[in-house]
């Protein structure tokens, strides 16, 4: 097999290799997709300025996030079911991501636990938080991270109703998968994912089972889920989230401007521009083409990153040209997780970083905190 060259190679070795229902998990959107599908259209629509004559020996990507130093302006984004890609995903994702100095964000809703994490990996990571009715749970949930040494926290704001995903209702999504004639048939054609399972014993939401009251096992876990997220969540929950945790914050979810400048007002470190991969509510307007107004409207008051749509390093520096600090890569990562495991996510990272630094050049810049609007053509953004 041929060395995968692009984010797309890996998504094709992934579809082969992991179960259709976690396949689909990752690689789909609400309703119609209209949403998803934006996120990723509405980058080809914005055009770089290629430059000439231009010194392009010693170049960088090397900035911050929230005072953090990267590599490049890439952060893994929190997904869950991460292990359902492939055995111990979260683990092994997180091990790439610190091999490329780039932060790893655990999801709540992961298979590998935030203990599993911290006894696995040797660098901080950042956790993920939904808010749920259970606020015990929710503060025992923030106690755990700090104590796993967590160096942020990033809290999800749009996931107070599930948006109705289609694929997953027609795949009767569950972790594990449930021994049904169709999950049987389907499994036997991915030994490889099958014989990584084996060799795991982990395989169910390990920030839950266990954890929260009343689910000790499989069979409660799925009304618990049904019934926890939380639709009453408010400004005044980021405030009591945000003294309870007392380090830094990020927002995650924030597509408008009114929301925004509450978002600015809340005291959080950093906001994510973000319609959850067009997972919510479709319809919605695409990440990048939301990303210029929030960043007017905040002005500099806190860090704007964004998520949705990024397929290459071209993507990324797109995001950066118009005003976002960093960006959260998800199902370009969990591609090269399905396809290669923690070599996968690495050669994701690489791929990425290669693009990047390549447009960069081409387009005249050498520091990527150089990069601005002037590398775009005017009129395309």
């Amino acid at each position: 097999m041929a060395q995968p060259l692009t984010i797309e190679d890996l998504r094709l070795l992934a579809k082969r290799r992991v179960p259709r229902m976690f396949y689909d998990y990752a690689d789909s959107g609400a309703w119609t997709e209209g949403t998803y599908r934006a996120n990723e259209s509405d980058f080809a629509d914005i055009k770089l300025r290629q430059r000439v004559a231009v010194d392009m020996t010693n170049r960088t990507l090397a900035t911050t996030m929230i005072g953090q130093d990267v590599s490049m302006p890439v952060a893994i984004a929190p997904t869950g079911l991460t292990g359902m890609q492939h055995a111990d995903g979260e683990i092994l994702a997180a091990k790439a991501a610190a091999r490329a100095g780039i932060p790893f964000t655990l999801s709540t809703m992961s298979i590998c636990s935030i203990e599993d994490v911290a006894a696995n990996t040797d660098k901080p990571f950042w956790f993920q938080l939904y808010v749920m009715r259970d606020r015990d749970f929710i503060g025992r949930l923030i106690d755990r991270a700090k104590a796993a040494g967590c160096s942020a926290l990033m809290l999800t704001l749009d996931l107070q109703i599930l948006g109705q995903r289609h694929k997953d209702i027609r795949n009767g999504l569950s972790a594990p998968p449930k021994p049904t004639l169709v999950n049987l048939i389907d499994l036997a054609f991915k030994p490889r994912w099958c014989l990584g399972m084996l060799g795991t014993k982990r395989r169910t939401f390990g920030n839950i089972v266990g954890h929260a009251k009343g689910v000790g096992d499989l069979s409660s876990l799925s009304s618990w889920t049904a019934e926890q997220f939380d639709p009453t969540l408010s400004w005044d929950d980021v405030k009591w989230i945000k003294d309870r945790w007392g380090g830094k914050l990020i927002l995650k979810g924030i597509l408008d401007a009114e929301d925004a400048e509450l978002a600015a007002q809340s005291g959080a470190d950093a906001l994510i521009v973000s319609n959850h991969g067009g997972r919510q509510l479709d319809g919605a307007v695409s990440s990048i083409a939301a990303l210029p107004g929030i960043v007017e409207q905040v002005g500099g008051r806190m860090e704007v990153w964004m998520d949705g749509g990024i397929r290459s390093g071209q993507d990324v520096l797109k995001a950066v040209a118009l005003g976002a600090r960093g960006v959260l890569i998800g199902r370009a990562f969990l591609y090269g997780l399905g396809a290669m495991g923690e070599e996968g996510v690495k050669l994701a990272l690489d791929i990425i970083r290669k693009e990047m630094d390549i447009t960069m050049a081409l387009c005249g810049k050498r520091d990527i905190q150089d990069v601005d609007a002037n590398i775009l053509v005017k009129g395309k953004a």
